[in-house]
């Protein structure tokens, strides 16, 4: 089983060499769900802290969704137009030079932390 590491934490899990990074929709004020109009990266994209993932939007405001850190992409949880509660796991990263074949098995065998 992958366990889910603090955010941005790198080290070993089992046999797999990567850290699952959960990418969450964030607080913000009385927001409550945010709608994910595009993804602008795909699955083994490499990313740099802070850049925007996807575009998304609130009953108030549009805005971008960001990579906590830097990593790769290893999921897309959710499609183009889902809407997701505040909170929810939208994206799966891994720590960087992460392979391609142990980010996507990090990502098969993902398990939701439980701390919400």
């Amino acid at each position: 089983m992958t366990h889910v590491m603090p955010m941005c934490a790198r080290g070993t899990i089992g046999d797999i060499m990567a850290d699952i990074i959960e990418v969450k929709i964030p607080h913000s004020g009385s927001v409550e769900n945010v709608e994910i109009n595009e993804w602008l990266v795909a699955v083994g994209d490499d990313v740099e802290a802070d850049q925007a993932i996807a575009d998304v939007s609130t009953d108030k405001v549009d805005t971008e969704l960001v990579a906590p850190c830097d990593g790769r992409i290893a999921a897309l949880l959710f499609g183009d137009e889902s809407e997701l509660s505040v909170g929810t796991v939208a994206a799966l990263m891994v720590a960087p030079g992460v392979s391609d074949e142990d980010a996507a098995a990090a990502a098969a065998d993902y398990t939701p932390s439980s701390d919400g």
